[in-house]
């Protein structure tokens, strides 16, 4: 699994990449085919000091990517909720590719009296 986590008018710092990391943890324990996960945090330049702080991820699983964004006043409360966004949209893409169809049971073979 690769890993790239990145900032955009911000420094990753050691304990900011190690949150990001724990958080991940949930995820890959759901499912484990994950190939390449790419995380970017940004700090925005606006005027308004409400949801400056922006955390994206991108999930490369097979078959399909899965991305998700989320905004924040405080850059951790942003990356627990795209954590949890995250968690839910991968545990419904593993529901997605499971086989859901039941082999029909066997007919039971009476023996004639």
């Amino acid at each position: 699994m690769n890993l790239t986590i990145s900032g955009h008018h911000l420094e990753v710092t050691p304990a900011l990449r190690e949150y990001v990391l724990t958080k991940l943890d949930r995820v890959t324990r759901h499912f484990d085919q994950v190939v390449d996960i790419n995380v970017l945090l940004t700090v925005e330049k606006q005027k308004e000091k409400d949801r400056r702080q922006r955390a994206e991820v991108t999930v490369h699983v097979k078959g399909r990517d899965i991305f998700v964004e989320q905004s924040h006043e405080d850059l951790y409360a942003a990356i627990d909720q795209l954590m949890d966004k995250l968690d839910r949209q991968v545990c419904r893409h593993k529901d997605r590719i499971q086989d859901h169809q039941h082999a029909s049971p066997k007919r039971l073979e009476i023996p004639a009296p």
